[in-house]
């Protein structure tokens, strides 16, 4: 059985690794703050020294391609990022340098003429109002989206923004980049939480949104890094809201089989106490615990076993079971054992 990464790279020996956007297709690559920025290239393309390499974050060469697909009211403003290194995440602005974290005077006009027209956003051919999204959604994902953002810079926006409507908030909110990333995406990828945070507390956020790889910023979170209480608390509210189901374009993984593939234990449980189907398969017919076995993780396999909806004798399509795949090593038996009493509990209760 072919180890399934799907393109990610997962944290490990104590570095703190932040997920990162990786081609055209949006798909990601976890790497760490001392690597380097390497080329674009789509999940399944990556080998394993491209994987190790930094892609940086939001394409701005490329921001006249954002969405204009999108319905009235889904999007978000964009900001400077000149005061983002002023206060850390959850500090006030002081009021001296208030004028320093304001959205430029570009960005407010363009917000206004953008809002009058609010339901031609997706068909416009009007040089005028597609110059103005352009305008927004440049300030908009360098203030929101690098790893350097600014939870402080980002509230400053949002506030400047909500007067103009509730409709346009939800457009600014949502805007997507050339390869469908969010500012949520992007804000889960570098585990800027008190970032998701606010956008997620403005109540427009579509946090089912699938970028061009298929993937929602719901299903990136078991990558993220939540080092403290107040990031898992964002992490719980992301995945109560979120589909915890949905299964990318690209390969057809969930965010659970992504969580097992990263030996996420926490993240892990966390899916599942919300809802997440044990039993989904991908396009080769991996299941989780398929994946579990594979990576030879006991602690998850029991984990998942333990859940009641669990069928341990789904086949993939090359006719492997979970079983089956533990037997190929001789230093998988302990997992082996764990699958057969689970097979003989079902069978003992009529399963």
């Amino acid at each position: 059985m072919k180890k399934k990464d799907y393109g990610f790279r997962a944290g490990g020996n104590g570095t703190k690794k932040n997920l990162q956007f990786v081609g055209v297709n949006g798909g990601y690559e976890t790497t760490s703050s001392e690597e380097t920025s390497g080329e674009d290239s789509s999940p399944e393309d990556l080998s394993d020294s491209e994987a190790e390499k930094k892609c940086d974050g939001p394409d701005h060469k490329h921001v006249k391609d954002a969405h204009l697909t999108c319905e009235a009211g889904q999007g978000i403003p964009e900001g400077t990022c000149h005061a983002a290194q002023e206060s850390g995440p959850g500090e006030e602005v002081p009021h001296s340098k208030a004028e320093r974290y304001k959205p430029s005077e570009e960005f407010l006009n363009a917000c206004r003429a953008l809002s009058q027209h609010l339901p031609e956003t997706g068909t416009t051919t009007d040089q005028l109002l597609r110059q103005s999204l352009n305008t927004i959604s440049q300030e908009w994902f360098r203030v929101s989206s690098r790893k350097s953002s600014s939870p402080a810079v980002v509230a400053s926006y949002l506030h400047e923004v909500q007067p103009h409507s509730p409709h346009f908030l939800k457009l600014l909110v949502n805007l997507a980049d050339r390869n469908g990333n969010t500012a949520l995406h992007y804000s889960v990828s570098h585990s800027n939480f008190s970032i998701a945070k606010l956008l997620l507390e403005t109540g427009v956020c579509n946090v089912d949104h699938q970028n061009k790889a298929g993937y929602t910023a719901v299903m990136i979170t078991p990558l993220a890094s939540a080092e403290t209480n107040e990031d898992m608390a964002v992490v719980w509210k992301l995945l109560r809201e979120g589909n915890v189901n949905i299964q990318a374009t690209q390969g057809g993984q969930t965010a659970l089989m992504l969580g097992v593939s990263h030996d996420r234990e926490d993240m892990v449980q966390a899916l599942l106490s919300c809802q997440a189907d044990v039993n989904l398969q991908d396009h080769d017919g991996s299941s989780a615990l398929m994946l579990a076995c594979h990576h030879g993780n006991v602690d998850l396999v029991r984990l998942l076993l333990a859940n009641p909806a669990c069928d341990s004798s789904l086949t993939d399509k090359a006719g492997r079971t979970a079983l089956s795949i533990a037997l190929k090593s001789p230093t998988h038996m302990e997992i082996a054992g764990l699958l057969r009493a689970h097979a003989e509990q079902g069978r003992s209760l009529g399963l």
